[in-house]
């Protein structure tokens, strides 16, 4: 198996770099060094970069269970459309690997134009990428027990059985608190879901971002620390091979060696397919005919409320741009206190909904999406309400039944 070559890219920071065998594990050491330095080492080896968790949105949407291939690929971005506020055609969405016959499916999204800037970067040193990696879905996933890794100025956090989160170290109290289940008030502690966390950090970070870890230690079955003498790439390569890594090269942006072995292997199935797809088309013409006739009725009654509402607005071509970027002001115009405030609103009051545990958080453009599993409906209703008593917007987008616990996805905004 071709050894890899990979690169992390980690903002205004200096790439770094290494060589791994074909399971991810270490053959050379990591060092940092110009794009151009890295390609030196990637003659006879497949190329891998590794981007900033904060950029690239992790969650999962409701698919039908017996959708595959192009079909799941077309389906996925309609069914996360309503929680984006980018338009969905300027997004990259990658599919991870699903269960049997489950009805959700792991994505990561990106924008379009950061992935192309990326990949720009690799081709101006001469790297032809065969995967690029977000390094949240290279965090772990250790059965029993959360993992946090302390990385520049970020925390990468994946609670057990939960997706990966990346949050700024300037809130490391607040996301530490949010992965910790709600108490009844009873003497004994609760404990993470699963029972303990494992911290991975350099010396340097432990010894600054140690109190707030120590001081949860009589909250948790166990606290483990791993010191990384070599950084964190050589942790998350580990990974590379892993189910819940996602490559973002997918569809339009899979790799040219890739295309062509898939398309030898699928020549027939595609012409069948492609048959398939025409005569889906015709039949969809009226459809869509009737769809557009309705968006058009729809943006002239936009542009007529516009008139009566922003009597300073002439032009209203563009009214539902114009409607939202009054609505984002709005909503600009009151956030005062920004992230740190609304983490501490939510922990507080996810504290008093017992057996609520927070599995992911995404936070864009003020507002914060978090989803919660609780042991019933009420409990996750209770926190919506106890926020809403706080001063904030408080909504309960979607529920659902998730074995025997039940799993809502809430949305949080300044009012």
């Amino acid at each position: 198996m071709a050894e890899w070559l990979i690169i992390r890219l980690t903002g205004a920071e200096t790439p770094t770099f290494m060589v791994a065998d074909g399971d991810g594990r270490q053959v050379e050491a990591a060092r940092s060094g110009t794009l151009a330095e890295a390609s030196q080492r990637s003659a006879g080896r497949r190329v891998c970069l590794v981007v900033p968790g904060s950029d690239v949105l992790l969650t999962d949407a409701e698919v039908p269970p017996r959708a595959t291939g192009a079909r799941l690929a077309q389906v996925v971005p309609f069914a996360l459309e309503e929680q984006l506020a980018e338009d969905i055609d300027n997004l990259q969405f990658a599919l991870g690997r699903r269960d049997a016959n489950a009805t959700r499916i792991p994505v990561a999204v990106v924008s379009r134009a950061l992935l192309d800037g990326w990949l720009a970067q690799l081709r101006a040193a001469r790297l032809e990428p065969d995967a690029i990696q977000a390094d949240s879905t290279l965090l772990p996933d250790n059965p029993g027990q959360a993992i946090a890794l302390l990385d520049s100025d970020s925390i990468l956090v994946r609670p057990a059985g939960g997706q990966a989160t990346t949050l700024p170290l300037a809130a490391l109290p607040e996301a530490l608190e949010l992965l910790l289940p709600a108490t009844d008030g009873a003497a004994a502690p609760a404990g993470l879901a699963g029972g303990g966390l494992v911290v991975y950090a350099s010396r340097e970070q432990w010894q600054q971002y140690q109190a707030p870890f120590e001081a949860l230690r009589g909250r948790l079955e166990r606290l483990s620390v791993q010191l990384l003498a070599d950084g964190p790439l050589p942790f998350l390569a580990r990974s590379l091979t892993q189910p819940a890594a996602i490559n973002l090269l997918q569809g339009s942006y899979t790799p040219a060696a890739a295309t062509s072995l898939g398309w030898k292997a699928w020549r027939t199935a595609a012409a069948l397919f492609a048959g398939l797809l025409v005569l889906h088309g015709v039949g969809n013409m009226a459809q869509l005919a009737a769809l557009k006739k309705a968006e058009r009725r729809l943006d002239t009654e936009t542009a007529s409320l516009v008139r009566q509402s922003l009597p300073g607005v002439t032009d209203t071509r563009n009214a539902r741009h114009i409607v939202e970027a009054k609505l984002r002001l709005a909503q600009g115009a009151t956030d005062s206190s920004g992230l740190l405030a609304m983490l501490a609103a939510v922990s507080q009051a996810r504290a008093t909904a017992p057996g609520t545990t927070v599995q992911s958080l995404s936070y864009r453009d003020g507002s914060l999406e978090m989803q919660v599993n609780g042991t019933g409906a009420d409990a996750l209703d209770h926190i919506s309400q106890q926020l809403r008593a706080n001063g904030w917007q408080a909504d309960l987008t979607s529920t659902n039944t998730a074995g025997s616990a039940y799993q809502g996805h809430i949305l949080v905004k300044p009012r």
